[in-house]
């Protein structure tokens, strides 16, 4: 079936959750008025009070289609073959996830999720990837908060080096600097479902750095590491990134996207023989959260790592789970009010480091007025407008031609779309 054959450019899956509302909110504001789109999930009822709230928002605009199903294979590979793209927003993914991934990837449609959930992600990959591949379907998971600040910072910032320095990449260490965002029900769930899923085994494999790479990086280059007292706490102090680093919780989710594009770049330049696709044959990447303080870098590490020891053994997590879900996070499908949303923002900042002998260093900037659930919204619907409406076959992705893929393989046409949107990156600040 071709892409003109199909009855809608876009549909949105899981429209009545809190991140599939805002996302609808933003595709109904920002995206082109004449794009044929549809919501779909199991609650028909639902789902018409959500166009209401759109036609509240924006009354002038020709509202969605419903389309209902259940989250089964046999229903959503119908759902597919009706539409180029499907934005999923059904958290957690590891439990409601894949059949909607699945039916993308055997109808050829184009697929993005907001998921942070690398082990889900390593075997959609091993599921998933060659048949998507071999369909045409770009399949991009963690193209909300996670992971695309990272991913995109890091893109921008390697292009710079390569264009500015015709030098490759050594490392990219980015920073969370200052942030006012909340935290929804589906996230705190889906953090402790993580544990009850996948066994330590499994995710110590998964959030391996470059568990997700199609490629294993040259030995690495050196990377910064600062004062013995600090590396003897796990903190790093760098001037360049506001003084001292600590431990960011979504580092490990972050750095393993960030390889994958590096992997993707990196295979696409031998095959093609351009070496300005590669970011550097020995690159690595790092994330921290600076903190203004050595004891409250020292706290969040304590605080990490107890999390991680408590919930690493069913016992203490049979305990801790009830009570947490009960009297500490949201429940599913709540979140920060529109109200507490309109004073929230991220800020990162990032350096990069030119494999050469003089290291030379770029600083990059990346600022968003949205928390994470805003910024998602973003994220997702403007990596939807650059597939749909952008010049896909001048970004890696459209080169690749399918397959399970990453934000930064959108490049620098994502990266405008979302400064068009409000996230703003600048590199040689």
């Amino acid at each position: 079936m071709t892409d003109n054959a199909r009855q809608y450019e876009l549909v949105l899956l899981g429209a009545t959750g809190y991140t599939g509302k805002l996302t609808a909110e933003w595709i109904s504001t920002n995206l082109p008025a004449d794009m044929k789109w549809a919501i779909a999930g199991r609650n028909g009822k639902k789902l018409q009070g959500v166009i209401d709230e759109l036609k509240a928002l924006n009354p002038d605009r020709k509202q969605p289609a419903i389309e209902t199903c259940e989250l089964k294979i046999d229903q959503l590979l119908p759902l597919a073959k009706k539409t180029r793209l499907i934005i999923a927003t059904i958290g957690p993914f590891m439990h409601h996830g894949e059949p909607a991934l699945a039916a993308c990837a055997e109808s050829g449609t184009h697929y993005l999720d907001c998921t942070g959930e690398v082990p889900w992600i390593y075997d959609m990959i091993e599921k998933y990837h060659s048949t998507a591949q071999k369909n045409g379907a770009i399949i991009i998971p963690e193209c909300g908060i996670d992971s695309v600040p990272a991913d995109l910072t890091t893109f921008a910032l390697t292009n710079h080096i390569r264009k500015t320095l015709n030098a490759p990449t050594a490392n990219v260490i980015l920073s969370l600097v200052d942030f006012n965002s909340g935290i929804s029900g589906g996230t705190s769930l889906t953090i402790l479902e993580l544990f009850n899923e996948y066994s330590l085994s499994k995710m110590a494999t998964a959030l391996q750095p470059f568990s997700l790479s199609p490629v294993q990086p040259a030995p690495a280059a050196k990377t910064p590491r600062g004062s013995v007292l600090y590396r003897l706490l796990g903190l790093l102090n760098l001037p360049e990134l506001g003084g001292i680093q600590t431990t960011h919780v979504m580092a490990s989710v972050d750095t393993c996207i960030t390889h994958r594009s590096w992997g993707l770049y990196e295979t696409s330049a031998k095959d093609t023989s351009n070496p300005l696709l590669s970011y550097g044959p020995r690159f690595r990447f790092e994330e921290h959260m600076r903190v203004k303080s050595l004891v409250a870098g020292l706290a969040m590490n304590i605080g990490v790592t107890l999390f991680g020891i408590l919930f690493a053994f069913p016992p203490s997590r049979w305990i801790l789970a009830p009570l947490i879900k009960r009297f500490v996070i949201p429940q599913p499908g709540q979140g920060p009010s529109k109200e507490a949303m309109k004073k929230e923002f991220m800020s990162y900042r990032a350096i990069g480091y030119a494999d050469t002998e003089m290291q030379e260093k770029v600083l990059a900037t990346l600022d968003v007025a949205q928390g994470g659930y805003g910024a998602t919204a973003m994220t997702l619907s403007a990596a939807a407008a650059v597939i749909l409406r952008g010049r896909l076959g001048e970004t890696e992705a459209g080169r690749l031609g399918g397959g399970i893929l990453t934000p930064a393989t959108l490049g620098e046409q994502l990266t405008q779309k979302l400064d068009e949107f409000g996230m703003k990156i600048k590199c040689g600040v």
